[in-house]
């Protein structure tokens, strides 16, 4: 009995089917991705499934725009210009955004972590006045 393997072959353009798939869907948009899981429904519903699956694991129904978009964007972002002053000044920015992100993040943390304790308290709250009523 002949084993199969479980990566795809790979051929010189950049990739095996799947990632060429892949990459033909991002290009597409969310919406080639929602037509392609309805094709799969109707015509083989395993195939719909798994592409529901593939979707939500990977975060495309939720997110806003595919990932390889992102991704060339931020290739875009990060390419040198040739200008060394423009590429400092370039670095520099992108740092003090990427600290900034990290300070926002680190804030929402604690707003959610403060609503939570404030969630719970009064949780704790509503359950001791209601121990206290039942004596």
């Amino acid at each position: 009995m002949a084993t199969m393997s479980t990566t795809a072959p790979s051929t010189q353009s950049g990739g095996s089917w799947f990632s060429k798939t892949e990459r033909w869907l991002d290009d597409k948009g969310k919406g080639a991705w929602i037509a392609a899981m309805v094709l799969g429904f109707i015509f083989f519903w395993p195939v719909g499934l798994a592409l529901l699956f593939y979707m939500i694991w990977n975060k495309r129904m939720f997110s806003k725009s595919c990932t390889s978009r992102r991704m060339s964007s931020t290739m875009t972002t990060m390419r040198p210009t040739g200008n060394a002053a423009f590429d400092a000044y370039k670095s520099d920015t992108l740092r003090r955004l990427e600290d900034e992100q990290h300070n926002f993040e680190a804030f929402l943390e604690r707003l959610r972590e403060a609503k939570d304790k404030s969630e719970f308290d009064q949780f704790m709250d509503e359950r001791a006045k209601a121990a206290k009523s039942e004596d």
